[in-house]
């Protein structure tokens, strides 16, 4: 029996010491994080529509509304039918011609060429496609 209990206090010793021998740093670092994912652990990657977003309120959302709706509106005294971003004529439009109209205007809806980069005018469009029409 005292030989058995010399054994396993010769084979356990060694283990309790070296783990003892480790640092505080490096016993946490090598654990799991119980709140950390995959994707905790990437690389955050910013909403590509964020700026297309800022631009629709700032521009946009007046007439076409913050749902992209559109309807009877009343911008400086003249009231206006806007069309809706989510059904009817808009979803036919292929991107080329969407971005057309942002940018040269026409229908009543003024040109943004002067006040949207091109690059803006189509993430517009992506914007358009991703938030009001489902693509």
């Amino acid at each position: 029996m005292k030989l058995c209990i010399l054994a396993l206090t010769v084979v356990i010793a060694p283990l309790i010491i070296s783990g003892c021998n480790k640092s505080a740093n490096e016993n946490v670092t090598n654990a799991a994080s119980p709140t950390a994912t995959p994707a905790s652990k990437a690389t955050a990657t910013p909403d590509e529509l964020a700026f297309a977003r800022a631009n629709y309120a700032k521009h946009c959302s007046a007439c076409h509304g913050d749902e992209g709706k559109g309807g009877l509106v009343k911008v400086n005294n003249t009231k206006l039918k806007v069309p809706s971003l989510r059904e009817g004529h808009a979803l036919l439009h292929p991107d080329e011609k969407l971005s057309r109209q942002i940018t040269n205007g026409g229908d009543g809806m003024p040109k943004f060429k002067d006040k949207l980069s091109p690059e803006e005018i189509n993430a517009m469009v992506r914007f358009i496609h991703h938030e009001f029409q489902g693509k």
